[in-house]
Formats: C-alpha cells, sequence, structure tokens
C-alpha cells in the first residue's frame, strides 16, 4: 500500500512500512528501527493507556524509548496513532525537522524522554517509577525499551539490581533482542532479571498473540522484563 505524507487516514499494522518508507536519508540505523516494529505496535495498539488525548494525564501510562538511535519505527506508530502528523516522517532527520535521529521529548509528541545514548532509558524509568509512587500514584504503568546492547553498559544492570528489591511492580522492562550484545549473560538475559528479582519471560518478538500474553502477564509484587527475540542484526 502507497502511503503519501499528506494522507490523513487511520493506520494499521499493514500501513507500517509505507510510514517507515517515508522516512529517508543517510544514518536511519534500519536494523536498529525494524527490530522494535511489532513490539511498538503491540504496546500502542492493545497495552499502553496512552493516546494524544491524554499526553497531560498524570495517569496515563508512560512510554520511554531507551533505543533511541533507532527511531524510525517509534516515529511511524506514533504517526499511525495520531500522536504527530504523517507529513512530518518525509523530513526525518532534516536541519528544521522535529524528528531528529534521536527522539527529543520536546519536539516529539508522545515522547517522555529524550534518548540515543545506550543505558539512559532503564535508569530514567526506574526514577520515574519512583516518582509516580512517591506522588501517590500507583496506577500507571512505567515501560521502557532497551535494546539487547545496552546491557553492555553498567547503568542498566544498577538498575536491573534496585529494582526488583524495591519492589516496582509498576515497571516493565522490554529488552529487543537482535544478537548485538558484545558480551554475553550466563544463562540468557532474562536470567539475569529473574536473579535481581525481576518476572521474566522470553518471546518471539514478532508474534503480536506472544507479545501480548507476555506484556500482560501477572507480577504482583515484581517488575517484570520481556525479551523479545528478533532476527540477528547482521543476518
Amino acid at each position: 500500500m502507497t502511503i503519501t505524507a499528506h494522507d490523513h487516514r487511520t493506520h494499521g499494522y499493514d500501513d507500517l512500512t509505507g510510514l517507515m518508507g517515508l522516512m529517508t536519508g543517510d544514518e536511519k540505523h534500519g536494523p536498529a528501527a525494524t527490530s522494535t516494529l511489532d513490539v511498538l505496535w503491540v504496546l500502542y495498539d492493545r497495552v499502553l493507556r496512552a493516546t494524544p488525548e491524554r499526553a497531560a494525564d498524570p495517569g496515563r501510562d508512560r512510554f520511554l524509548l531507551s533505543k533511541g538511535h533507532g527511531p524510525m519505527a517509534y516515529y511511524a506508530v506514533l504517526a499511525a496513532k495520531g500522536f504527530l502528523p504523517v507529513d512530518w516522517l518525509p523530513g526525518f532527520g532534516g536541519y528544521d525537522s522535529p524528528l531528529g535521529h534521536h527522539p527529543d521529548r520536546v519536539l516529539v509528541p508522545g515522547a517522555e524522554i529524550g534518548s540515543g545514548s545506550l543505558g539512559h532509558g532503564l535508569p530514567i524509568a526506574v526514577g520515574t517509577a519512583l516518582g509516580l509512587k512517591a506522588q501517590g500514584l500507583t496506577d500507571p504503568a512505567v515501560w521502557v525499551l532497551i535494546g539487547d546492547a545496552e546491557l553492555d553498559e553498567g547503568s542498566n544492570h544498577e538498575a536491573i539490581a534496585f529494582a526488583g528489591p524495591a519492589g516496582l511492580e509498576r515497571l516493565h522492562t522490554v529488552v529487543v533482542d537482535n544478537a548485538s550484545a558484545s558480551h554475553a549473560r550466563p544463562g540468557g538475559i532474562a536470567a539475569r532479571f529473574e536473579a535481581a528479582g525481576w518476572s521474566a519471560v522470553t518471546v518471539d518478538g514478532r508474534d503480536h498473540t506472544a507479545l501480548y500474553d507476555a506484556f500482560t502477564a501477572a507480577h504482583p509484587g515484581r517488575p517484570h522484563a520481556v525479551v523479545a527475540r528478533v532476527e540477528p542484526k547482521n543476518a
């Protein structure tokens, strides 16, 4: 299906490839973006209580894209869900475009954080969950999407080690695993989270039913991690 920059229809999953195709230019980090596409769609379409109308609602769910160095799929999903105009997509990465190679929360409607530096998103998500709890806002869920290579960064392991014993049950981490990490995790990625007291599950990152079931699994008293395996980056 061909999609133009001036297309104002309501968009579904089948339109996402066309929406991503509107974004051209250098420094696209294509594999980093496409690896997240199905995770992002299932979250925004079926799980997150976050809409353009609720952008300022303290009770909204928070989604933090830590894997911000490949934001094309994120922008496509935000456009499909009405957070930003489809007209913006062709300008991706341009000098005067709000859609940079790393998302900027001041410029991109729906973005909760500016991101792209590896290892920042999960610690920010922990702080967000703590801040909401301190305000008595115990209903909003906090979601953060990280890449497996981000687990090479020590800041993430400090966040994992803190969140489990702290019992941050409104905190959810999705690790998109495209085999790009430099260091293997003994026992696998899920085992790293489980060792710190998290609930964790590993699923096919392209299977929408499996993703939805994993995202909505009960995990009372514990933060939850979903490892979404996709094709290797260099395959």
